[in-house]
């Protein structure tokens, strides 16, 4: 049963499996078929597009980030091979494929039973965050029950702050019902809350380095699409500095300038296609609220390649790449040497750019912040996923010591949370549980005046004040 779940998966992949989702949820909700069709098919061609259009500018830009740490001349004893190799590992564990099927069976029940009003299952692909760290943590301590537990409790901490997150999520990046449930993604959400609330404090809000002020001020200069064109050539001047007497680099240069640019301009076009196959589902559901006279508010997942390249979030992450490579040689006790997944780095600041309301500022910071405590996490884990790597068949690149995936085994909450498991203390191990319960009872009672936080927090200007009487 397993080993066909995971067939499927490998067969049809996101595209096909979240449009027949949508399709089945748009039917149960009494949508005509019609109407349900083109959602589902909107659904999978937004989906494609944005794994086209990503699959596409990953190649141009790639060379462009290696060139730039091969310049740096630091030989760090981890090298970053992707997260795609982490899927791998994740997808060839008997351990991994278990909580599959059973990971899969518990995000339904939860829905169903109205325990969480995040339909997670439609993300399926991305539980291999889960069966990654429980999988790293059998092979150090060979106790399934423990491992289970580990990924039973990730999952379940990562629907707590899905549930936070949505509304923000959907309302910012423009997708009606829907949200991230990306395990790397979405633990992002404590650490950007408490972050933006001491960046507005400290008066960071004032400075409005989002998309919409910049084009303001900056006329044409400041259009999403004229911004990516520049970042783009910056980008490129940074990875062929040391042979800007080649043509062949001028050449490399203009390419990632004009396919940054490209990304600004088509993305939009196609985020617009993939949200219109929500909104049949949202009619339905607001058409049941009113008959009924009460409503369910919930949110389907999606994959986290439909926020990738909003302004701020692909401006943010791009000028994130040079800032993580010299804070990964500068930092004391750092063995990392992120390189394939920089240019995945907008997928995981999504939380932080949404908090922020796109604030560019606001998430250089935070994502500087962040990212550096990724590099340490991987410090302490790579030996581990090394070897499971190993035991699955995973080659390890010449020059490299251990592997790792800065995205995903970077995770800040996911790796502390493995690594009180590895302890096998089952003091430390409660007292995680404790926590998870007194975040449950807290998001719970108070979702509405936490969401509401997040929805005004997103507006501050220069002369509005959050009501401290009502601050989380």
């Amino acid at each position: 049963m397993l080993q066909v779940l995971s067939n499927i998966m490998d067969a049809f992949g996101a595209s096909i499996v979240v449009p027949f989702v949508i399709f089945i949820i748009a039917m149960f909700l009494k949508v005509k078929p019609k109407r349900a069709f083109q959602a589902a098919l909107n659904a999978g061609i937004g989906l494609t597009g944005f794994n086209m259009l990503i699959g596409a500018y990953t190649p141009i830009v790639t060379p462009v980030v290696n060139r730039m740490v091969e310049h740096t001349g630091v030989n760090l004893r981890i090298l970053d091979t992707g997260w795609q190799a982490t899927s791998v590992v994740a997808y060839s564990t008997q351990v991994g494929m278990i909580f599959l099927g059973f990971g899969l069976l518990v995000q339904v029940l939860l829905f169903l039973l109205k325990f969480t009003n995040i339909f997670m299952a439609s993300d399926l692909w991305n539980n291999y965050s889960f069966m990654l760290w429980g999988s790293m943590l059998y092979i150090v301590t060979n106790n399934l029950i423990l491992s289970i537990g580990l990924m039973l409790l990730a999952n379940l901490f990562t629907l707590l702050f899905t549930e936070v997150l949505a509304k923000r999520w959907s309302n910012y990046y423009g997708y009606p019902g829907t949200t991230i449930a990306a395990p790397h993604d979405v633990t992002q959400v404590p650490y950007a809350i408490v972050m933006d609330w001491i960046l507005n404090k400290l008066g960071a809000n004032k400075i409005k380095w989002n998309p919409e002020n910049v084009q303001k001020r900056l006329g044409f200069l400041g259009e999403p699409v004229t911004l990516g064109l520049v970042l783009g050539l910056l980008l490129g001047l940074a990875g062929n500095f040391m042979r800007l007497s080649d043509l062949a680099a001028w050449g490399e240069i203009a390419s990632v300038g004009i396919a940054t640019a490209a990304i600004m301009a088509i993305f939009p076009k196609i985020a617009g296609i993939f949200a219109s196959a929500f909104t049949s589902i949202t009619d339905a559901t607001k058409k049941s609220a009113k008959s009924s006279g009460k409503g369910r508010e919930w949110y389907l997942a999606i994959n986290d390649a439909a926020g990738y390249g909003e302004p701020a979030t692909l401006l943010t992450g791009l000028l994130l790449i040079p800032i993580i490579l010299i804070l990964a040689i500068a930092l004391p006790g750092n063995e990392t040497l992120p390189m394939v997944d920089l240019i995945a780095i907008p997928y995981i600041i999504q939380p932080i750019i949404a908090i922020s309301k796109g604030n560019i500022f606001k998430s250089l910071i935070s994502g500087t912040i962040i990212l550096s405590v990724n590099l340490y996490i991987i410090t302490a884990v790579a030996p581990i996923f090394t070897e499971v790597a190993k035991s699955v068949g995973v080659s390890i690149p010449e020059g490299a010591l251990l592997i790792a995936s800065f995205v995903v085994l970077g995770n800040y909450f996911l790796g502390s949370l493995f690594l009180i498991f590895l302890t096998q203390n089952p003091l430390f191990i409660g007292l995680t549980v404790v926590v998870y319960v007194l975040l449950f009872i807290l998001v719970k009672t108070k979702k509405e005046s936490i969401t509401d936080y997040l929805e005004r927090a997103g507006e501050l200007n220069e002369t509005e004040k959050l009501d401290t009487k009502q601050e989380i």
